[in-house]
């Protein structure tokens, strides 16, 4: 028998640790093999709908030629290739991409929070909520849409558009933000159980849906539901054409709102989606698509501003797919680009004339739909540097799961003053020569 009883039960307790511990899904190479983990307190997770590299590239250039400046996702220094594809397609949806995301899994087309058999998948959003954290989700579309949908509802179908608000009401998150609820009080629905709007009263949640009661808003409400809109807000391209003040609630509003509804001392996560961006694309609609980048752009820059004052904090920017097949060049302008001309265009609703200035501008369209190209995932903060290995979307919710679940929060170092964090994150190439598509 030990003559030390003390250091006997201490090394007993550090051989039975592994097997009290619950099970994790091993960590990608770079969290594997990289040393003492800082875990964020905040973590930002932005998503550009149908947000691809030509996307980012059209306005990263658009931007040098009239500002001389390009934009703050591109400029964060971790940066990868990450592949989209769904179980069941090349091309995937935003119901399957957004899945990915969200949960780490894949699953079919059309399929919101389920994998492709129908089994319910946690998302990151409930592991962060579990974990003690405030969670946000914030949209410049419908909350009900495909992409947020898939942090909270468990659906085959994303056109359930009313069950998947009972989904929104049910999972308790505290914070949403940006357009209506699509289909809330469809009483033609299956399970039809009143008004969406009403019921979420009944569990607590503060509803608003005009700019007055946005304003009236104040921190330390427990839940929120935010909305500048019935529908999906306005595309900022006709909005910054109005004076300020008459302007209607932006992305980057509500990205605000939900830092001062969510900061705690636990910490939280907030998903912010750029979707309009994705319908623009669709359209085809070359100056649409760059002012919601622009914008989607600005939100970002909310979240770098809280990154100043509070550096154990994560910031993730990705797209769930490419849309529309745009390149940067056409056959009409051959070598020529002048991208700065899709400033002429003052208004989203002239197809005739944004197709003709795309064309002018040096860009092409390949199609109306979605495409198979890769997305650049860009990242900046504490841990960034782990999402150099997220070569595919669901990577990405794998990471978070790990840095921002239970098992992460007790990893977390809490310094006495937040300047003492480190934010470490090695250089990379804009590309990595080592990322296969």
């Amino acid at each position: 028998m030990s003559k030390n009883p003390l250091r006997f039960a201490l090394l007993s307790l550090l051989l039975l640790m592994p097997t009290l511990l619950p099970a994790q899904p091993p960590l990608p190479t770079a969290v594997a093999t990289a040393a003492p983990v800082v875990c964020p307190k905040y973590v930002f997770l932005f998503i550009g709908d149908g947000m691809s590299i030509p996307q980012r590239y059209m306005a990263e250039e658009y931007l040098k030629k009239t500002e001389q400046r390009g934009l703050r996702i591109n400029a964060m220094p971790v940066q990868t290739l990450t592949t989209t594809s769904s179980a069941n397609s090349f091309i995937t949806d935003s119901a399957a991409a957004g899945t990915a995301i969200a949960c780490g899994e894949k699953t079919n087309n059309g399929f919101i929070g389920v994998d492709p058999d129908g089994k319910r998948l946690e998302s990151v959003a409930e592991v962060a909520k579990k974990s003690g954290r405030k969670v946000g989700i914030v949209t410049s579309v419908t909350l009900n849409h495909a992409t947020p949908a898939a942090f909270y509802a468990h659906n085959a179908s994303r056109g359930a558009a009313y069950d998947i608000g009972l989904d929104l009401i049910e999972s308790g998150f505290d914070y949403f933000g940006g357009g209506g609820i699509e289909e809330a009080n469809d009483d033609k629905a299956e399970n039809y159980k009143g008004n969406l709007y009403e019921l979420a009263k009944e569990k607590g949640y503060i509803v608003s849906q005009t700019q007055e009661g946005f304003r009236i808003i104040s921190p330390g409400n427990k839940k929120v539901i935010s909305m500048g809109s019935e529908g999906a807000l306005p595309y900022w391209i006709d909005e910054k054409q109005k004076p300020e003040a008459e302007r209607a609630l932006r992305l980057v509003d509500f990205t605000r709102q939900a830092i001062s509804q969510l900061d705690n001392e636990n910490g939280f996560f907030i998903m912010v989606e750029g979707g309009s961006l994705d319908w623009a694309c669709h359209a085809n609609n070359a100056a649409s698509a760059l002012h919601e980048i622009l914008e989607f752009d600005e939100a970002v820059g909310v979240a770098l501003k809280f990154q100043e004052k509070n550096p154990d904090t994560l910031i993730v920017v990705t797209g769930d797919h490419e849309t529309g097949g745009l390149t940067l060049g056409n056959r009409e302008r051959a070598y020529s680009s002048n991208i700065e001309l899709l400033e002429q265009q003052k208004t989203s609703k002239d197809a005739k004339e944004a197709k003709e200035l795309a064309q002018k501008a040096g860009l092409g369209w390949t199609t109306g739909a979605h495409t198979a190209l890769p997305v650049l995932t860009t990242a900046q903060g504490t841990a960034a540097f782990y999402f150099a290995d997220a070569k595919d979307n669901t990577d990405i919710a794998k990471l978070l799961k790990q840095l921002i679940g239970p098992a992460g929060r007790l990893m977390r170092l809490v310094p006495a003053k937040p300047s003492s964090v480190p934010i470490t994150v090695p250089s990379t190439s804009p590309i990595p020569s080592s990322t296969t598509p």
